[in-house]
């Protein structure tokens, strides 16, 4: 884990203290009861089954404020490590990603696509989306032919090799495959206009203009098409050296504000999904899809109880292969868990504002806190995010008037 910076420190601070919601960089560092099921995911698939080829489906369930979105952005982390290309999207039935459109939930895939990162200079804007993941691959390609001692032609005639054995690999949709390959040869000829055309149509922005039939560029991106493109990105993925696909889907609202047939659709759509993850042909893609609840399967007809069956096994340290991952099951005592999770803050804040606020503040008030917020658990299911919220506002009291404060006065 690097070194935390200044800057760094107090976007995440102030994330926690503002709304409560995790940073979309540093839950690393306050993590905390998520060990178990995190190294099963890591052991059980990114560094074994997804890598060699196989795919998987996993259903996170956690209340608002439980945690969906941190557990999902450490699986991105792990992802990142392990070489997986990851794709992380919020799921809103009113906003520009719902899920009973899977036209715009492939559009929101490849328009978060993110490759994997080591540099900790490259930040997570620098290379979302297919037209950055592309120029990042091909830039980290070339640097990489550099290294090993190349000459400025011989790199040239190394990606053409690659791009030429991408041109030749068995991809679901020849158009996507095509698309990849004449996107890649415009970025080695500088031809950023037609790069930019090819990237409209990846992105499901552009209809097939007479440009692109030439390239042999000819499907429509639509419902249609949606899962042999969702299913041609990971292929393609492996074939430019990734080990594979994890796409992050996170429903921000509950599915009852939906209309009947948008739920209907969202159903079959979610089916669909984990039946696509049982074929051979959805290689090296595993599918996180976190929700609050299960109400969303509560209903009488066909398709619930096929859900239901399909949902029904529970992922755990004995049976990592069950589907469902419950997030309360992974933190056992939450007055113990609270009081990790303020440990680890403390020293975010200390950080963020030059500060050494010492144990014989931050402990007591932290247990305090703790102890405030287990008893409120019940009557608010967000209390874990209630907690880092009163959890920065105390420790700037501290800070600014050098004293201890109730978790009554903090509001």
């Amino acid at each position: 884990m690097t070194t935390l910076d200044t800057l760094s420190a107090r976007r995440i601070i102030e994330q926690l203290g503002s709304s409560g919601q995790p940073p979309e960089y540093g839950v690393q560092y306050f993590t905390a009861g998520l060990d178990l099921y995190l190294h099963a995911v890591d052991d059980e698939y990114l560094s074994s089954f997804i890598a060699a080829g196989g795919s998987a489906f996993k259903l996170v369930v956690g209340a608002y404020g439980g945690g969906k979105t941190h557990f999902l952005y450490c699986i991105r982390n792990l992802a990142g490590h392990r070489n997986f290309a990851v794709s992380y999207v919020s799921l809103k039935s009113g906003g520009e990603c719902p899920f009973d459109k899977l036209d715009l939930v492939y559009k929101a895939i490849i328009g978060g696509l993110l490759p994997p990162i080591s540099d900790p200079n490259i930040t997570l804007e620098d290379t979302k989306g297919v037209e950055n993941f592309l120029r990042h691959w091909y830039t980290q390609r070339w640097a990489t032919y550099r290294d090993q001692g190349k000459s400025s032609s011989a790199i040239e005639e190394a990606l053409l090799e690659d791009i030429d054995a991408i041109a030749a690999a068995s991809i679901h949709s020849i158009s996507f495959r095509n698309a990849i390959v004449q996107a890649l040869r415009s970025i080695m000829r500088g031809e950023d206009r037609r790069y930019g055309e090819i990237c409209q149509w990846l992105k499901g922005e552009s209809p097939v203009t007479p440009h692109l039939k030439q390239l042999q560029i000819t499907q429509k991106v639509d419902r249609t098409t949606a899962f042999s493109l969702i299913r041609s990105l990971g292929q393609v993925t492996r074939q430019l050296g990734y080990s594979g696909l994890i796409v992050l889907l996170d429903e921000a609202e509950r599915v009852p504000s939906l209309s009947k047939g948008q739920r209907e659709q969202l159903l079959s759509n979610l089916r669909e999904f984990i039946d696509e993850c049982g074929h051979s042909s959805f290689q090296g893609i595993m599918v996180f899809y976190a929700v609050p609840d299960q109400n969303f399967l509560d209903g009488r007809t066909g398709v619930y109880e096929a859900l239901r069956q399909r949902l029904s096994t529970i992922f755990d340290m004995a049976s990592p292969m069950g589907v469902r991952i419950e997030l309360d099951e992974a933190i056992g005592n939450s007055f113990s868990f609270l009081c990790e999770v303020g440990a680890k803050i403390v020293p975010i804040y200390n950080t963020a504002y030059g500060q050494a606020l010492q144990p014989d503040q931050t402990e007591p008030f932290i247990n305090s806190l703790a102890d405030s917020a287990i008893k409120q658990r019940f009557a608010d299911a967000g209390y874990k995010r209630l907690f880092v919220q009163k959890l920065v506002q105390g420790l700037s009291v501290i800070h600014r008037q050098g004293r201890v404060p109730t978790p009554e006065e903090l509001r």
